[in-house]
């Protein structure tokens, strides 16, 4: 007996309906909340993941005499940033929301400027990903008073953690990129 995968017509209308479908995931935050929050969820996810690859960039064209420093310090940051990426995507669905979907959808979402350039000098690679942190932790304390304002005490807790950690790396490309003397 032969057997065909084919769909026939009335299958056609049950799968675009399954694929409409909401969510549904259970929380007591109003749909303007949801909203509001994944929005400046999604934001600093898809900043994430371009600072992410930027610091990896980074790690991965690093030279000069203090290159092992730099490289280990750079790989180490970026595991963080990746760190971030799975816990927030998860609380944005965790609020009934979707999140981001593909390379486009994170360029579009991204406010954090790539680096294509074909050479970048130490000193100007931990200087612009210092900039980028702080853009980051910048971005992070606005989603927090977002949180705030729609009482999400869970996202906003995860923020504190995310914003203490990328002054930390601020810091750190801070003092690994001082030359001369302090002051």
């Amino acid at each position: 007996m032969k057997t065909t995968n084919k769909r026939t017509r009335k299958d056609k209308p049950r799968v675009v309906t399954r694929r409409g479908a909401p969510l549904g995931t259970p929380t007591d935050l109003n749909t303007a909340a949801r909203k509001s929050i994944s929005g400046a969820m999604n934001a600093i996810l898809a900043d994430a993941f371009a600072l992410y690859l930027k610091t990896k960039n980074f790690h991965w064209h690093i030279s000069g005499p203090h290159f092992r420093d730099y490289h280990l310090l750079l790989d180490d940051q970026a595991g963080q940033i990746f760190a971030m990426t799975d816990p927030i995507a998860e609380r944005v669905r965790k609020l009934g929301e979707s999140t981001l979907r593909s390379i486009h959808h994170i360029a579009r979402l991204q406010r954090l400027v790539d680096n294509d350039a074909d050479y970048v000098t130490p000193v100007d690679m931990l200087a612009e990903l210092r900039e980028d942190n702080k853009k980051l932790a910048a971005g992070l304390r606005d989603a927090h008073d977002i949180c705030d304002t729609h009482r999400d005490v869970a996202t906003a807790s995860l923020i504190e953690t995310w914003i203490d950690e990328a002054e930390q790396r601020t810091w750190f490309l801070l003092e690994a990129g001082r030359t001369g003397a302090a002051g």
